[in-house]
């Protein structure tokens, strides 16, 4: 050290005689674990100890070549200002002194990033000679754990690589991948595969290929490994999983075509039903006791209760209200009669139509097996084999649209089924009207036979 230093002395002088000035960093390389503080010394001598005005800065560059060089911090002398980057500043300190001819670097928590080149400048007017001195820092880190990835079909015959990176790790970690077989035993690797970079290329692979890949990331400070297991299997098995993989999607498919078919028919047929219900409603009498009002029973009741707001009527009075009541109920019961026929024969004549569309699907249906005959006959000209298949294609889009019609044919019928028992039950209301009709007659006679026998 003594030495080193009699040798920058006897450099100084010989430098003053010649107007120079002369810089120095101690070490070439400095190497610093990531998270440490750090300081870097750097000193100066000039001939004119007090300079009237000087700077000094501070600067770091990429190691790659061509590297541009950045600014971090600079002092000023005689104002003995320092500026320091914004993405250093809160972590770097600049201890300079122009006069005692030195200026100290001081860096905390350290990072990856400062895995960099340092120099430092002295510019004083009028001194001449190196003034500019670099040093390099080596920021030491563990490899973090490197990403396995396979790359290539694991088919029989076939060329696939391994590739194995940590994204951190100074100095750079070096790679080499182990192979073990399907019971965890060691085993070299094939003597075609190639291990460079962390990239491990395998020819030709085969059944005795399959097992466990381990890749480990070493540099002086650590290492960290990963892993991967590879199965080689025949191609047929991966189609077999492919067309597995399609059949289920397929399967999905058709199920929700179906579900929502079936809540489509579903909707249809409550509207349906709700249209039936509001029609019987309004067929059916509001007020069906109005033809108890009207009889002799009712009179005989309001007599005997002795209100007197309910008045009796003469016998033939009653008897022409309750002719024109009845003739109202029966124009009214005819008109909603003539309506329901008139449906009844809209419907059936649609029906009849729909039956019509079915026998020219029929006949179609019977086109197309005939087709399908053709098709056995013209199987080598590949012409009309593309024409089958486009009949082929229309025949199933007939048969659909015959099966919706003869959905909506059953859906029709069963109204019409609906229709025709309320037909019945009128029948069973009309002959009881007519019960009570008759009825009433027998006491229209014998209240007749009272009012005789009293005169």
């Amino acid at each position: 050290m003594e030495r080193r230093t009699s040798c920058l002395a006897l450099l100084f002088i010989v430098w003053s005689g010649v107007d120079a000035i002369t810089v120095a960093i101690p070490q070439k390389q400095y190497e610093f674990f990531r998270g440490e503080n750090i300081t870097l010394p750097f000193t100066f001598q000039a001939l004119n100890k007090k300079p009237s005005q000087a700077s000094i800065t501070w600067s770091v560059l990429d190691i790659t070549p061509d590297a541009e060089e950045v600014v971090i911090a600079s002092h000023y002398y005689p104002d003995n200002s320092t500026d320091i980057t914004s993405t250093y500043e809160g972590r770097l300190f600049l201890d300079a002194n122009v006069t005692a001819g030195k200026a100290t670097l001081k860096l905390n928590f350290i990072t990856l990033n400062e895995n960099k080149k340092f120099v430092c400048r002295v510019q004083i007017p009028k001194d001449l000679g190196i003034s500019a001195a670099t040093t390099r820092v080596v920021v030491l880190a563990a490899p973090s754990k490197p990403n396995c990835k396979i790359q290539g079909p694991t088919e029989y015959g076939q060329d696939i690589t391994l590739s194995c990176l940590s994204d951190e790790g100074s100095p750079p970690p070096i790679y080499k991948w182990e192979s073990y077989d399907v019971t965890n035993q060691n085993r070299p690797l094939p003597p075609k595969a190639t291990d460079v970079g962390g990239t491990l290329s395998l020819y030709n692979i085969s059944k005795d290929s399959s097992g466990f890949y381990i890749c480990r990331s070493t540099n002086k400070i650590g290492s960290a490994f990963c892993n991967v297991t590879m199965t080689v299997m025949p191609p047929s098995m991966q189609i077999g999983s492919t067309a597995g993989i399609i059949g289920g999607v397929l399967a999905f498919l058709i199920i929700l075509v179906v579900i929502i078919c079936c809540c489509c028919c579903r909707k249809k047929k409550n509207k349906e039903e709700f249209a039936m219900t509001k029609h019987d409603a309004e067929y059916h009498d509001d007020n069906p006791e109005r033809l108890y009002e009207n009889s002799a029973d009712g009179e005989e009741r309001a007599r005997d209760s002795g209100d007197p707001k309910v008045t009796i009527s003469d016998p033939i009075e009653r008897r022409d209200n309750y002719g024109d009541k009845s003739e109202r109920y029966d124009d009214r019961k005819d008109r909603r009669q003539d309506d329901q026929r008139s449906d009844y024969d809209d419907r059936r004549s649609d029906y009849s139509d729909r039956r019509n569309d079915d026998r020219r699907n029929d006949d179609r249906r019977n086109d197309n097996r005939r087709n399908d005959d053709r098709r056995n006959d013209n199987r080598r000209n590949d012409d009309r084999r593309s024409d089958y298949d486009d009949r082929r294609s229309d025949y199933d889009d007939r048969r659909s649209d015959y099966d919706d019609r003869r959905s909506d044919y059953n859906d029709r019928r069963s109204d019409y089924n609906d229709r025709r028992n309320d037909d019945r039950r009128s029948d069973d209301r009309r002959r009881d009207y007519d019960d009570r009709r008759s009825d009433y007659n027998d006491r229209r006679e014998r209240y007749d036979d009272d009012r005789r026998d009293r005169h």
